[in-house]
């Protein structure tokens, strides 16, 4: 196993390897809480039972999919790299394909397996270099912009410190509801967590809001910690039997949504934790067609399981500051995630309060890219700045995309530069143009 691993060409070891693992395992926990609470738009009240995913399912398939993810990454691909169903993309999953568009959840889980299947033949092709290269790097970084955004709208209402008003249509919450004071608790634990660099400050700072909430009594105390299982069966194969149902115009810009947000994040995932571990090879990422193989199979089987896109994370950069460096790493997280499933009662005391910091935060974490976008070139900064305003203000990342994909080619055009446009990206101009004309009917 040291041999397949390359420990010592690596030169790391198995206790090195199990603590980077645990530490991975810590800085991504939070999704094992988030995404049930997400996906089961549980902060959105008098929703038909129809309309929500099953909690208990929906953790029993995050903490599945994770496994099932990191195992492949570290054996295929091995690459210190963790996977989960991915912020951002749930949110999306959510409250866009969902409680907008309209979407049941079985269809929108089979349009995951869709995207997971298309990315996986991507992956074995070489068509990923010829689509990455097709959209202009200033889109990718809005795109990632934007979903931060997005999120961190959402944890602002989900805190109540955001709220509707009927007359500007949004304004400051009752910042002395309990609820609310204790998610702002929550973000200013979480806040400070995070700027001492504190190894799974999101995760820590939840259990924090969690417990402070127990205490003042806005949070039950949960009945147990350990217990059974969750059941599969109300979300497993849903993806299976509703795939004749993702053939439609609107399925079809949902799709993309998935694949072009998971393929892009991935990249960029696997790039930055590979520089950090020092693995890259003369700017080339070795392996790297296994370490996509590996990401859209997870996203498949995270479907089948009954979760949305699984996708590489970030986060795993904790990890390797804690010296992992092989695939190694990645197993170790992989078996935490799998024990993982029988903490479930623990979903008691997640509360919307307790989740508002995780999201909020990410979110800002997410904004970074902003700084790398070209804001001088006026026909990039456009197109940009749309896709990233338009996804909090129409409540929806696939709007976002659309929009900003539309103005590109036009200001490209303009600016006497129709020539670097791929024929993607036209291609793309005119499906988004169909999109909202379908809207409208």
């Amino acid at each position: 196993m040291k041999k397949y691993f390359r420990f010592d060409e690596l030169g790391t070891n198995y206790k090195r390897e199990f603590i980077a693992g645990l530490t991975t395992f810590l800085s991504m926990a939070y999704i094992l809480f988030v995404n049930p609470a997400t996906l089961s738009l549980s902060d959105v009240p008098d929703l038909p039972d129809s309309m929500r995913m099953d909690q208990g399912a929906v953790f029993t398939a995050t903490a599945l999919a994770a496994a099932i993810g990191s195992l492949v990454m570290g054996i295929l691909g091995r690459y210190p790299i963790a996977l989960a169903p991915g912020m951002g993309l749930n949110a999306f999953f959510a409250y866009t394909v969902i409680l907008t568009m309209g979407i049941p959840w079985q269809t929108a889980l089979a349009g995951v397996m869709v995207s997971g299947l298309i990315f996986i033949v991507l992956s074995l092709s070489g068509l990923r270099e010829t689509i990455i290269n097709s959209i202009p790097a200033e889109l990718k970084l809005a795109v990632g912009a934007g979903i931060g955004l997005f999120i961190t709208f959402i944890g602002l209402q989900n805190a109540g410190i955001i709220v509707n008003n009927d007359a500007v249509l949004v304004g400051l919450g009752d910042l002395t509801n309990g609820n609310t004071l204790l998610a702002i608790f929550g973000i200013i634990v979480t806040v400070i967590l995070m700027v001492l660099r504190v190894n799974a400050g999101i995760f820590v700072g939840m259990i924090l809001t969690a417990i402070a909430g127990m205490i003042v009594g806005l949070v039950d105390l949960p009945t147990s910690v350990v217990g059974p299982a969750p059941s599969l069966a109300p979300t497993f194969g849903e993806a299976i039997q509703h795939f004749g149902d993702v053939f439609t115009l609107q399925m079809l810009v949902v799709i993309l949504t998935f694949l072009f947000v998971d393929f892009f994040d991935t990249a960029g995932t696997l790039v930055a934790v590979a520089s950090q571990a020092g693995l890259m090879k003369e700017n080339k990422l070795p392996r790297a067609g296994k370490a996509l193989l590996a990401d859209s199979t997870a996203t498949v089987a995270g479907a089948i399981l009954g979760t949305s896109t699984t996708t590489s994370y970030v986060e795993s950069t904790a990890g390797v500051a804690a010296g992992g460096r092989s695939g190694f790493t990645s197993v170790v997280t992989a078996l935490f995630f799998i024990i993982a499933i029988f903490f479930s009662p623990l979903l008691s005391i997640v509360t919307s309060a307790v989740t508002a910091p995780a999201l909020i935060i990410v979110g800002a974490l997410m904004v970074s890219s902003l700084g790398k976008i070209n804001w001088e070139k006026f026909e990039i900064a456009v197109p940009s700045f749309l896709t990233i305003i338009m996804m909090p203000l129409t409540y929806s990342i696939a709007t976002g995309i659309a929009v900003g994909f539309i103005f590109y080619p036009i200001t490209m055009i303009c600016k006497g530069r129709a020539k670097e446009v791929h024929l993607i990206m036209y291609g793309l101009f005119v499906i988004f143009i169909l999109y909202f004309v379908f809207l409208a009917e």
